[in-house]
């Protein structure tokens, strides 16, 4: 059996280009006893990939040159040797990485439901996305019924989700993206109250327009001159969730950090970062939750799947240009 596997090659600077990662086509090895053989089917790909490459202090280790590059994947576990944990058969999402088969003792890896047709929900909204925008919005957040939330990164995966729980949770939800079709997404489809196309309008004048009164919560996936905006019309006692900072995630320069800060002293406000490791014991809970919500018609999701893992460069591309819709996944055996 031939392995495809994506190899990172090199440290980027700036975007990734076509060095950094090495395709390469391997046998599989032998099982040893307790490991499990996992023929995967789709591959997550996130912002946070970027990080993972850099050689620089973090909440989990960077990817090593010469190893498979890190994602979560879903699979079916297609041979297992001693393994107590798993057998032939099972569907399992967890840490596979961009290849298409996963050999080892399984850490990490859950058994999911064998519907093939819902697995790429298991990566977004039943997902690290997912888990991310539920701890994020319920515990760091703190989100009540009444509050004023606004989400950057609001039509992409973690984004889409936090704007959804906020909504469920009887808050008013303002969602910034960019373009019309991504604002028209999250008002028209995900029921936020009012969108902010940061491609096409001034982020302040937006703000303004939708948050008169200022805003409870802000939910921050981008960094950089959004944040600052949003630091201007926080209130007091405003909580504002760093999440991700995807517009600095490639810069060849200083990170961007937010020149309004002081805005947090003048309205006792906090700014905390979250990192959904922390939050690992309470996904089960979690992901039943949300499953109950999505039975109920009350929390929907959107995959946008791309084939190939030979193209899986030119996807992860998607994540920082904008050209996708929902959560990215890259199939990876096309049709």
């Amino acid at each position: 059996m031939i392995n495809k596997r994506q190899l990172l090659a090199e440290r980027p600077k700036g975007m990734p280009s076509e060095s950094t990662w090495n395709f390469v086509e391997e046998d599989v090895p032998e099982l040893q006893e307790g490991e499990i053989l996992v023929e995967q089917s789709h591959i997550s790909l996130d912002p946070a990939m970027r990080g993972w490459m850099n050689e620089t202090r973090s909440y989990i280790p960077p990817v090593g040159i010469g190893e498979v590059m890190r994602a979560g994947s879903v699979g079916k576990v297609i041979d297992a040797k001693g393994s107590a944990k798993f057998k032939v058969g099972d569907y399992v999402t967890g840490w596979g990485g961009v290849q298409q088969y996963y050999v080892g003792d399984g850490s990490g890896f859950v058994q999911i439901e064998p519907n093939p047709d819902h697995h790429t929900k298991y990566l977004g909204v039943l997902g690290m996305p997912g888990m991310t925008a539920y701890f994020g919005i319920l515990e760091v957040g703190e989100i009540k019924a009444g509050d004023v939330v606004l989400v950057s990164g609001g039509a992409g995966a973690v984004g889409s989700v936090v704007g959804q729980i906020a909504k469920i949770k009887g808050c008013t939800v303002i969602g910034i993206a960019g373009g019309p079709e991504k604002c028209a997404y999250m008002t028209e489809e995900l029921g936020f109250d009012g969108a902010i196309d940061y491609k096409n309008e001034s982020v302040l004048s937006g703000i303004k327009r939708n948050c008169p009164k200022g805003i409870d919560v802000y939910f921050d996936n981008v960094g950089g001159d959004i944040l600052d905006a949003a630091l201007i019309f926080i209130r007091k006692n405003a909580r504002i969730v760093i999440c991700g900072a995807i517009s600095q995630y490639n810069n060849t320069t200083a990170m961007q950090g937010p020149k309004n800060y002081l805005s947090l002293l003048v309205n006792r406000a906090s700014m905390k970062g979250m990192v959904v490791l922390d939050y690992a014991p309470k996904y089960r809970e979690a992901m039943q939750i949300m499953a109950g919500w999505m039975q109920e018609g009350k929390l929907k999701s959107k995959e946008d799947v791309y084939e190939g893992i030979e193209n899986f460069r030119d996807t992860f591309y998607r994540l920082f240009n904008g050209d996708k819709l929902g959560k990215l996944v890259l199939k990876i055996k096309p049709e």
